[in-house]
């Protein structure tokens, strides 16, 4: 009720004035005043009467019942617990007894092979006493990643704790908690072993706590722990205090499980760390020391009583209200799913699709937000899936896939072409492992790519090392898509200038690209087939652009544009004729350019070898009539020189 009425004053900013005034003149029709004033009267007259020694009576009572209840659950808890803790320690220690008969006879593969199938354990030896310290004779360690600890330094962990390991070869079962050393729960155990030479040996290993842990997750309001005989905790809901080994000596049902002399036992005691009361029980273990521990925090013990005293007061005060409240509670019913719907429809409108109503009914409401919860659904996955696509692909394609727009098939558009790639690709590679290659390549097109998005540019493929954008081919844009491609590749130039600072070396080569655009018409469209479709271009345009950009490598430049291209900037840009080139698939020659800067850019570069010279690049002029397929190992000529 509490939380109903939390959620409907929440909602009440929702409600227009005429919906409450509405609300208002309902609840006036339903009340009959002169009836409920006069069952008030004498329903208040009774209630006030009898309700303070009812309330009494049942809280002290129901007070002593829960205190017998609470100390009988947890004897009993905790004689569960213990049993299940002792068997699951007698399997552990009869496991390890059959890997230690392995080792015994020598057969190291068998029981390597006993260790990997058994998983939790971690380390197993045979050891024996030598001047009160631990010497190993036989032992063997799993193949598994022991959290960053070197297995060399397993000794060194046994010799700091063999004090408490010790104590076996005088017939005891040591339970120790190794978690600190290993920096994850992990439980060390020994016990004696048959005798070797003459000499008394013991087996100690270290096995992983976590099965045992499962077995003190917290059941209802208790908390369950496993102590040693000196009161650290050996398994405990919080694994931080088991890899802490914290020590609860100090509390005082510790204490009395020390000093008893029987196996079990319950005490109500104080906490002096937090000042607060607790029950507790616990059960000590046959075989080995300590023994499990079961408390309750008595406040929360108690805490329905009080919930219950509390509830009995506000029922007076129901009951004398009764009237008002009948009516109040019986048009809630109804307006209170609808104010939620209301409230769920202005997140669903703010974007906020994960909504789930809860359903309080099985009426026309009920079905309606069942029905909005499967539409808020719908929207969530759309959402999800839409995010999950624009990562893949262009989020202009995402939501026209969405949408079912896209189909098999193009359009003739006019746009602009870039191409773009890592000089000396392959040889930076060869140096490089593959995982170094992948990093590198996800740096370097994370920054290109933020270029091509800044200047409403696509991304339509990755080549390997090679970039492939379009400006116009998705939607048209309002601006220039050929100065959008140019300012893109600038974009491109500084942020590989910044790139490369601190780079240069065998692991950290420096960069160096080369971009070639061009103008014209291509066919936009989806590619492929039914089943797997691919929004690109085609056409002689893209060609010529993919031709341009390998030019950049004989002509010693970065940015190479056609005369397509040049002829819808020439007035924006700086630029430098290049040789006059004939490329395969054109019959005509082909005019470029190299693009040195925007003119209203007060830092542009002022020729080709000032280019050149920032950024380091090689040049040798190339001969006329030059062949070249852009690729030393292809025999396809790609293009030639001509002057």
């Amino acid at each position: 009720m509490a939380k109903q009425d939390k959620t409907f004053n929440q909602n009440v900013e929702y409600i227009t004035q005429e919906e409450m005034s509405y609300n208002d003149k309902k609840n006036r029709k339903r009340i009959r005043f002169p009836i409920w004033v006069k069952l008030l009267i004498i329903i208040s007259t009774i209630i006030l009467l009898s309700l303070s020694t009812i309330i009494y009576i049942t809280t002290s009572l129901f007070k002593n019942d829960n205190i017998v209840r609470i100390k009988e659950n947890n004897i009993v808890l905790t004689d569960i617990l213990s049993l299940k803790i002792q068997s699951d320690l007698f399997n552990t220690i009869k496991n390890l007894k059959f890997i230690a008969e392995d080792l015994k006879e020598g057969n190291g593969e068998s029981a390597k092979k006993d260790v990997q199938s058994e998983k939790d354990i971690l380390t197993i030896g045979i050891y024996k006493e030598e001047n009160k310290t631990l010497k190993p004779i036989f032992y063997i360690f799993s193949d598994e990643d022991l959290n960053g600890i070197r297995l060399e330094n397993i000794d060194e962990i046994i010799k700091n704790n063999e004090i408490n390991y010790l104590k076996s070869f005088s017939g005891s079962t040591i339970l120790y908690n190794s978690s600190p050393d290993f920096r994850f729960p992990v439980l060390g155990i020994s016990f004696p072993y048959s005798d070797i030479n003459g000499e008394k040996t013991i087996v100690l290993a270290h096995i992983k706590l976590e099965p045992l842990l499962n077995a003190f997750r917290h059941i209802g309001i208790a908390t369950n722990f496993l102590v040693d005989d000196e009161g650290n905790i050996l398994a405990h809901p919080d694994s931080d205090e088991v890899i802490r080994r914290s020590s609860y000596r100090d509390l005082e049902i510790i204490q009395s499980m020390m000093k008893s002399k029987i196996d079990n036992g319950e005490k109500r005691y104080l906490n002096q760390k937090d000042g607060k009361y607790y029950l507790g029980s616990f059960k000590k273990l046959n075989f080995t020391g300590g023994g499990v521990v079961s408390t309750v925090l008595e406040e929360k013990a108690f805490e329905e009583v009080y919930n219950i005293q509390r509830r009995n007061i506000y029922i007076m005060i129901i009951v004398l209200s009764a009237a008002i409240l009948i009516v109040y509670i019986f048009a809630k019913t109804i307006t209170q799913p609808v104010l939620g719907l209301v409230v769920a429809s202005s997140e669903i409108e703010k974007g906020n699709y994960d909504i789930n109503l809860k359903v309080e009914s099985q009426d026309e409401i009920g079905i309606l937000t069942q029905s909005f919860n499967s539409m808020s659904r719908g929207l969530d996955e759309r959402e999800k899936m839409k995010t999950a696509l624009s990562k893949f692909t262009n989020k202009e394609i995402a939501e026209m896939a969405l949408k079912g727009e896209i189909k098999l098939g193009g359009e003739r558009k006019y746009c602009a072409i870039f191409f773009s790639d890592i000089r000396s690709f392959t040889s930076i590679s060869e140096k490089l492992e593959p995982e170094e290659v992948v990093e590198f390549l996800n740096q370097y097109m994370t920054e290109m790519v933020k270029c091509v998005n800044e200047t409403n540019g696509t991304v339509d493929k990755f080549i390997g090392d090679a970039i492939m954008a379009t400006w116009g081919a998705i939607k048209q844009l309002k601006e220039n898509e050929t100065e959008c491609a140019i300012n893109a590749s600038l974009l491109m130039r500084k942020a590989l200038m910044k790139f490369n600072e601190g780079r240069g070396g065998y692991k950290k080569p420096i960069i160096k690209i080369g971009c070639g655009i061009n103008s014209g018409y291509v066919i936009s469209g989806q590619i492929g087939s039914d089943e797997r479709l691919e929004y690109t271009v085609i056409g002689d345009s893209v060609n010529l652009a993919s031709r341009v950009e390998s030019l950049n490598k004989p002509f010693g430049s970065d940015i190479l544009i056609t005369e397509e291209s040049y002829q819808r900037v020439k007035n924006i840009y700086k630029v430098e004729k290049m040789q006059t080139i004939k490329v395969k698939g054109k019959s005509e020659p082909q005019t470029i350019y190299a693009v040195l800067g925007r003119n209203d850019d007060p830092k542009c570069v002022r020729s080709m070898e000032e280019l050149r010279d920032l950024l380091d690049i090689e040049y040798t002029p190339p001969s006329p009539s030059k062949k070249n397929s852009g690729n030393e190992d292809e025999k396809e000529v790609k293009y030639e020189i001509l002057e």
